[in-house]
């Protein structure tokens, strides 16, 4: 076959594959190949290492297989790898090897990181391969160009970085040299889908490629909080965990994969122009050979070297840090990347999903926070530190300037229709396409209910509960006050009977927020004092700032709540507790207030916005249907016997499974996508 020329080699033609290199990733891609059908030679310096790799194979196929997850059986994939010693005691190839690529249409290389020895053994198969043979990298982190270099053939020299487990991630980024071909690319794109996997297309050989120079930039920001005094290790990583909805906390992540191995990346792509100021931890831990897991202790300590226990982070430690702040670094390389054409914006954020395991795309993340709260938290940390990674990039400054904000804007990376304002007397809606907004408009009068108000606000919840657009609702307050209570200005002279009357219709209002079909958030800003607490606490969540303020004065004024706050309170909080807010009259700060359990959660004022607006859009993402059962199990349940309440969870868990969002549901989840629920 050598000297064979084949033009325009399709994937079709594509029989067999040699991955070099037996090690943790090697042996992964190998599997992989076989499983697709291809015969397979596995190659690498030294027997031994090729029957460890081979035991490997062999247990993960089985576990495959138990799982029902391997098509054909143990034995017959197994028969499709052939292992090959490469090296022979002089140090030089071997005639086995130079065989094996006689016979190859593509090679993986996955040997050490060395681009000497890289460009060594592309000198070698270059020689040796057929002229169609497609030469491909497993790199993480050296020039796909300069390997090429050693080879005649650089159109046929491309990167093919695969992740860690390769069996189990389902990520593959497929890096252009300088002088790769566009028919290469769409082979091992190709190649890459028969393996099971989905490809991202790295159009420019930069340092890092796609994922890591995002998780670079992402990682360093949460070192530098924790160096700057900003927050504790626990604090970020419970933040990212929890707040984020990340499958690991930064420095877990750190503790999992090996501080060496990101230490290693860091100086690679650092010494090939990508420009970054490093947290010295990760230096510290590194000196320290404290390399996390692996060695038994990192940024938390494990039961023995190489043994996994997940750390115990609480969950309470969550929210002490901007996540905005956190990810900022991280969307402005993710900006710079789009900016000069590296990869679509598409391709990023897939890449960061299933590279990363991200919950979101760092382009989505981007339009949920608001580019211009991601521009103001890059221009604090680069007037804070000088660093010149954290000046924002000029198409970040642009959208900001053209107020392409995101979600909030209807239009930022991606479209998200028309974001609808309409001003009533005393509100204002806003549609931000999954979620609404209802703000009471009446700041000068800290929001104080009125009869208006409360009519407005009845209109209001009805309209939108008939906008299929909308998924969830967050009621917030404009202005110091989410609402300081009744407006008494407005009730001067009222008789006792239409007192009664007024306080009926204000229950109405509440219960309607209770038996409301969709979710409604709660975002308190400063005071929610009197019938302003009762609406709050009528929501499903309740999300305060800082320095707000909580009570039931009415009891000062000669009268007592009158719109559920009897009710209500006594059943969020100890009724010791809800009788002496009541008789008292007395306000308590937030801080109380949320260990009490009549907040949900606190947050920095100037993060309210961000934490609402996150928090209905990750529930408006869940099946309509279901969030509607599930609020109504829990509120009626609580409010009859726990007999009932489970018949009630029963018979609508039963019905649930006659709607179409359960078979999407299940579709998505074997088909490992994200599910689009429609509510039917």
């Amino acid at each position: 076959m050598l000297g064979e020329v084949f033009i325009g080699m399709k994937i079709e033609d594509v029989k067999t594959i040699t991955v070099v290199g037996a090690g943790t990733m090697g042996h992964g891609i190998a599997e992989l190949a076989a499983m697709a059908g291809y015969k397979v030679y596995l190659a690498d310096i030294a027997q031994e290492i090729l029957d460890k790799a081979l035991e490997k194979i062999k247990w993960s196929l089985q576990k495959l297989y138990q799982k029902g997850m391997l098509r054909d059986s143990v034995d017959t994939v197994m028969s499709r790898i052939t292992p090959v010693v490469n090296l022979g005691p002089d140090k030089n190839y071997t005639e086995a090897f130079a065989q094996a690529l006689s016979e190859t249409d593509v090679m993986i290389e996955a040997i050490i990181e060395r681009i000497d020895i890289k460009k060594m053994l592309f000198a070698y198969a270059d020689k040796h391969t057929p002229s169609h043979a497609i030469l491909a990298t497993n790199t993480s982190s050296l020039p796909i160009t300069e390997i090429a270099s050693a080879t005649g053939r650089p159109e046929k020299v491309v990167g093919m970085h695969f992740f860690n487990p390769p069996p189990l991630m389902p990520l593959v980024e497929v890096i252009k040299g300088e002088k790769t071909s566009d028919e290469t690319v769409d082979l091992i794109v190709a190649l890459a889908k028969k393996m099971g996997k989905q490809a991202v297309i790295v159009k420019k050989d930069v340092p890092g490629f796609i994922v890591n120079r995002i998780l670079a930039r992402f990682l360093n920001e949460a070192c530098w909080t924790v160096v700057r005094g900003g927050a504790t290790v626990e604090e970020v990583d419970a933040t990212v965990r929890y707040t984020m909805g990340f499958p690991m906390g930064a420095f877990e992540l750190a503790d999992y994969s090996g501080i060496d191995v990101f230490y290693y990346v860091f100086t690679a792509v650092s010494e090939r122009g990508f420009k970054v100021n490093p947290c010295p931890l990760f230096k510290e831990k590194f000196d320290a050979k404290e390399y996390g897991m692996k060695s038994g202790k990192g940024f938390y300590t494990y039961p023995a070297p190489g043994k996994y226990a997940r750390p115990d982070i609480p969950k309470d430690k969550a929210g002490k840090v901007n996540p905005a702040k956190l990810i900022a670094p991280a969307v402005n390389e993710a900006a710079w990347l789009l900016e000069n054409d590296v990869a679509t914006k598409e391709d990023i954020d897939k890449a960061v999903k299933l590279g990363l395991g991200w919950p979101k795309g760092v382009f989505e993340f981007a339009d949920e926070y608001g580019i211009d709260t991601i521009v103001a938290a890059l221009e604090e940390l680069y007037k804070e530190t000088g660093f010149d990674e954290y000046k924002p990039q000029p198409l970040l400054l642009k959208m900001k300037e053209e107020g392409l904000l995101g979600r909030k804007t209807g239009k930022g990376f991606y479209e998200y229709g028309t974001a609808e304002e309409k001003q009533m007397e005393t509100l204002i809606i806003r549609i931000e396409e999954p979620i609404a907004w209802i703000i009471l408009n009446r700041p000068k009068k800290l929001n104080a209910l009125s009869p208006k108000l409360l009519k407005e606000l009845a209109i209001a919840l009805d309209e939108l509960e008939e906008d299929d657009r909308v998924r969830a609702v967050i009621l917030t307050g404009k202005g110091r006050a989410f609402s300081a209570g009744a407006d008494v200005t407005a009730f001067m002279g009222v008789t006792p009977f239409k007192a009664a009357i007024f306080s009926k219709r204000f229950q109405e209002l509440t219960l309607k927020m209770q038996l409301y079909s969709k979710p409604i958030i709660v975002a308190i800003n400063g005071y929610a004092l009197g019938g302003g607490l009762e609406i709050a606490m009528s929501g499903d969540i309740r999300i305060a700032a800082e320095g707000a303020m909580l009570g039931q004065p009415e009891i000062n004024l000669g009268f007592i709540p009158g719109a559920g706050g009897t009710q209500r309170l006594p059943r969020l909080i100890p009724r010791g507790r809800a009788l002496e807010l009541i008789f008292t009259g007395d306000m308590i700060p937030v801080s109380e207030a949320v260990k009490l359990g009549l907040v949900d959660r606190v947050v920095p004022p100037e993060r309210l916005e961000q934490e609402a607006r996150s928090l209905a859009i990750k529930i408006a993402e869940k099946p309509p249907l279901a969030l509607m059962a599930a609020k109504y199990s829990v509120n009626f349940g609580l409010e009859s016997n726990i007999w009932a309440g489970l018949a009630l969870e029963s018979t609508y868990f039963g019905l649930l499974f006659s709607t179409d969002d359960v078979v999407e549901g299940v579709t998505a989840f074997l088909e490992k996508r994200k599910p689009k629920f429609k509510g039917q």
